[in-house]
């Protein structure tokens, strides 16, 4: 495991351990987080730990151009019971995020640190939200990271049923339009799963970044 400097610098990903957990230390600061990005990286931690950097040798992603919408979740958005709009309110969609209670975690991953970092990567226009409405209430979303032709989600939060779902397709829905290759959802959950994201070996996710 590689314990980081002030020097802007990764290992390789190939040097990570089992878990997936790569390096130790350094700052949330944007060119780290954006090099860290673009190196197939990314920061998860708890409050009470140091910074840990993860390449899992497993990757979650959708490929937005071969995704078929759920028929029951297509029918939710015929209905038009949800408004949706992209990168309108970061700020409120991270902090949903980091409160919203989670089935089977004692807490958030996002720390305060954490927000701060990624509403500073926001502001400079990599990091990008959903939001969805109802009732010009903000019910549901998603945030992540923009690397251009990849998109890597971080969180996602909903308060009524379907709307997380909903911010979830909608994204994918605007990749297949701007042709990315990705989206990348970090490590496997069977909600994903569900949700039709699959695994690819950390080899072909960063074949695909690089490419």
């Amino acid at each position: 495991m590689y314990f980081l400097s002030t020097e802007l610098y990764f290992p390789p990903v190939t040097e990570a351990s089992s878990e997936g957990i790569l390096a130790v230390g350094g700052d949330l600061s944007i060119e780290r987080l954006l090099l860290a990005y673009h190196s197939g990286i990314f920061p998860w931690f708890d409050d009470d730990e140091p910074i840990l950097w993860w390449s899992p040798s497993e990757r979650m992603v959708v490929n937005p151009q071969d995704y078929k919408i759920a028929k029951s979740l297509r029918n939710i958005l015929n209905r038009n019971i949800f408004k949706i709009t992209f990168n309108q309110n970061f700020t409120e969609v991270i902090k949903n995020c980091q409160k919203i209670k989670r089935k089977g975690q004692r807490g958030t991953w996002i720390t305060d640190s954490m927000l701060e970092a990624y509403i500073k990567l926001h502001e400079t226009g990599y990091a990008k939200s959903v939001e969805v409405w109802q009732d010009n209430e903000l019910v549901g979303g998603l945030y992540g990271v923009d690397l251009g032709k990849v998109f890597c989600g971080e969180s996602m939060f909903s308060t009524v049923s379907n709307a997380s779902k909903v911010a979830f397709v909608s994204l994918i829905q605007k990749l297949k339009e701007e042709n990315y290759h990705l989206l990348d959802c970090q490590v496997h959950n069977d909600h994903l799963e569900k949700l039709g994201a699959f695994e690819i070996s950390r080899a072909v996710y960063m074949k695909v970044l690089k490419g």
